[in-house]
């Protein structure tokens, strides 16, 4: 595990107030205004929070303090500001947002100047400036200058059109969670052809319509709403819409893995996923000639590969892909376009689904604090050792995953965005999987002091 307090797996997380606060934003301004040499320019956008207003004003005084110029891009999903700092030639990007989490969160996430978020050694040194308090500040006729920027969120709209080519009259229904795609997504897809239904496109940061987790259990409207309007599709968003996850026409919200071995397979080549993705994208690049390689949980992880080995696609089961021939910021917007282009062009998405082979899996979060992460996870290899005697590998990349001599595997992994211990499992009989879950689940609890 990382020494790193301050950021986690998705940048910094937290509840407003306890853990999130202007002050810290403002110091975080000023820490990355000191790492950029308080100089350059840095693009900021955030989501639909009621609190991203104070944020964006606190580290926006932090890195004009410390001579660095601000290019606001305003109420945007995370993917365009990861687009607009590589397209203004920024020197970074700040996007204001906790994603998926409920309204009382929030978080600050840094990008690089070519899309792809801070990397752990980068974060590592603005926590250490922020820690040690080495912030510069500049004088007065040195500080930076703020400007908006709104001709950027047309110039991305019109590149993502681009990219795709789907058939007039696709119908798409729209679950935006009234997060920050609730405004471009929705253009973004008519302007490519679709006949488009919008549900929960209103800008609202307490959520009002779901939460923005875009999981089974809160896209019920949605799931209703593609077999009522006899739809072709529907795509539901997370808060800030770097993430997707797709509704069939049956009203069947898609198997996580399933969907991305569908959009892996349409690239073939390299492609690069986490250590919590199951068996079948090895299967199913293995029949296109591809080849599958494995990394940490987080897009940052996936983008860092997919630049060294040239890669096709990367994308993590959660619904974060990332489109290396558009930029290295997850999208979203993208990923859901190109999977209406494949449905448009291939047929129909229960039909596409099913071709792809699928087997008991499950996906455990127990609850356990930042602090009682590090002593359960100290000594959970052994602990599982003790458990299991059908042990053919351990990869202790990320967490401890281990592969059993049947093919099945598990993935037992601190959150780096939430306080949980997750258990991710898959095997190709339902008892062992059960089993498996069982024996993990009781390990967990009996560790949390």
């Amino acid at each position: 595990m990382s020494d790193k307090k301050l950021f986690g797996t998705s940048g910094i997380r937290g509840k407003i107030k306890t853990e999130i606060t202007t002050e810290l934003a403002l110091k975080i301004g000023k820490s990355l205004a000191t790492y950029l040499g308080n100089k350059g320019k840095v693009v900021i956008g955030y989501d639909t929070r009621t609190t991203n207003q104070m944020m964006d004003q606190a580290i926006s005084a932090g890195l004009i303090e410390g001579g660095v110029d601000v290019l606001k891009v305003g109420m945007v999903p995370t993917p365009l500001v990861g687009y607009a700092t590589e397209k203004l030639n920024a020197d970074a990007g700040i996007m204001i947002t906790a994603s998926h989490n409920p309204s009382q969160y929030n978080g600050i996430k840094l990008w690089n100047s070519n899309g792809m978020a801070y990397t752990a050694s980068q974060e590592e040194e603005i926590e250490a400036i922020y820690n040690n308090e080495t912030y510069k500040s500049v004088d007065w006729d040195k500080v930076g200058s703020l400007k908006e920027v709104d001709e950027i969120k047309k110039d991305y709209i019109d590149e993502l059109v681009s990219l795709v080519n789907i058939k007039p009259g696709l119908k798409v229904v729209i679950d935006a969670a009234s997060g920050a795609g609730s405004e471009i997504s929705p253009v973004v897809f008519r302007k490519a052809g679709c006949e488009v239904i919008a549900l929960n496109s209103q800008i609202d940061g307490f959520f009002p319509g779901r939460n923005p987790e875009p999981n089974k259990a809160n896209l019920s409207t949605l799931m209703k709403t593609v077999v009522s309007s006899n739809a072709d599709l529907g795509i539901a968003h997370d808060g800030d819409a770097d993430r997707m996850i797709t509704v069939d026409e049956k009203g069947n919200v898609s198997p996580f893995d399933s969907l991305l071995v569908l959009i892996a397979k349409s690239f073939g080549g390299t492609v690069v996923t986490t250590v919590d993705a199951g068996m079948t994208m090895d299967e199913a690049l293995a029949s296109v000639d591809g080849k599958v390689l494995r990394t940490k949980v987080g897009d940052v992880n996936v983008a860092e590969v997919i630049l060294e080995e040239n890669a096709t696609f990367g994308g993590e089961p959660s619904g974060t892909w990332l489109h290396p021939d558009f930029c290295m910021c997850p999208d979203g917007i993208l990923s859901g376009l190109r999977i209406a282009e494949i449905v448009s062009n291939k047929g129909k998405l229960s039909d596409l689904l099913n071709e792809i082979p699928t087997y008991p899996n499950i996906r455990l979060k127990i609850p356990c604090s930042k602090e009682d992460k590090v002593n359960v996870m100290k000594d959970m290899e052994n602990l599982l050792k003790g458990e299991f005697s059908d042990i053919k590998e351990i990869n202790s990349i990320d967490g401890t995953r281990l592969t059993f001599e049947d093919g099945s595997w598990v993935l037992i992994r601190p959150s780096g965005t939430e306080d949980y211990i997750r258990i991710t499992l898959e095997s190709k009989d339902e008892k062992r999987a059960e089993n498996i879950s069982k024996i993990c689940e009781e390990i967990i609890k009996n560790n949390i002091i």
